[in-house]
């Protein structure tokens, strides 16, 4: 029997909800669109529009790959952030929703200065620094990564979402002592790994499998970038010039104390958009030299 997209759509709908898929209707909407090359938006014509069987079957095998546990995102390919659609695959982190409440802090803060530099350490898709640059029309970010895959896809979000003239992508290990030549930065940003090693062995399936595990471990108790970042990095930043970090759910007090060890100076800590204490920031104070009493 000939089918429509709509009847594709309620039969992936009815395949994700028997699955207790959290989002049933959104994995059936977004797989369904992909699948039949048709708008996502424009579903009130789904109903009018056939299908061929190849283009039916197609569909149902995005499905098995989804309920197998593969991230839809990277069955799509991109993913929305801050409202931006992003290129993602195997070699970034899926953007997420928490996420968006360090954009949206980190844009303030950009918004406060005229000309602003933003330094996004550990950038991953680059949708941090990205939304931010897009968002402050005269803001100029350098973002940076160890990975050579996650920096092909964060030049090329940067070259679709049209930031290229003020986007900058650098590879080095944050790890270690930033590259000369740098310059200074107003604003220091980072989502970097955090997951600790017994949290690694935990993971969902989705995670473990498919995420890239260099961009998730943080080390044993997951504070390994952090406190490497704000030894070695920090100096970059222009005297009160702001850093600002996401964290795991459990570690925002001890990157508060790792940033006040390393002059920090008016520490806090806030909230996600799920109401977890998640993110961390303080202004950069740096050690006075012999030379400057």
């Amino acid at each position: 029997m000939t089918k429509t997209i709509n009847d594709v759509y309620m039969q992936l709908y009815k395949r994700f909800r028997d699955a207790d898929d959290p989002q049933p209707s959104l994995a059936a909407r977004e797989l369904t669109a992909y699948a039949c090359r048709v708008d996502k938006d424009k579903t009130a014509e789904w109903g009018h529009t056939y299908l061929d069987d190849a283009t039916v079957d197609y569909a149902h095998l995005l499905c098995d790959r989804c309920l197998y546990g593969e991230p839809l995102a990277y069955i799509l390919g991109e993913w929305d952030f801050y409202g931006l659609t992003f290129q993602v695959d195997k070699n970034v982190l899926i953007p997420r929703a928490d996420t968006e409440r360090l954009c949206e802090l980190t844009i303030g803060r950009a918004r406060d200065k005229v000309s602003p530099r933003i330094l996004d350490l550990c950038c991953g898709s680059g949708c941090i620094g990205i939304a931010a640059a897009h968002e402050v029309e005269d803001a100029r970010v350098t973002a940076v990564d160890f990975s050579d895959g996650a920096l092909r896809v964060t030049r090329e979000n940067a070259r679709r979402l049209g930031v290229q003239p003020r986007f900058v992508a650098l590879k080095a290990d944050v790890l270690e002592d930033p590259p000369g030549g740098m310059g200074e930065y107003d604003i220091l940003v980072s989502n970097p790994p955090y997951v600790t090693r017994q949290e690694m062995q935990e993971l969902d399936r989705s995670v473990s499998e498919f995420e890239p595990h260099e961009a998730l471990y943080g080390g044993p108790d997951g504070l390994d970038f952090y406190r490497a970042i704000c030894a070695k990095w920090s100096s970059l930043l222009v005297p009160g010039g702001v850093a600002l970090f996401e964290c795991g759910w459990q570690q925002a007090a001890d990157v508060a104390a790792i940033m006040e060890e390393t002059h920090y100076t008016g520490v806090g800590i806030t909230e996600d958009l799920s109401g977890v204490p998640r993110i961390v920031f303080g202004k950069y104070a740096p050690p006075k030299r012999e030379n400057d009493i």
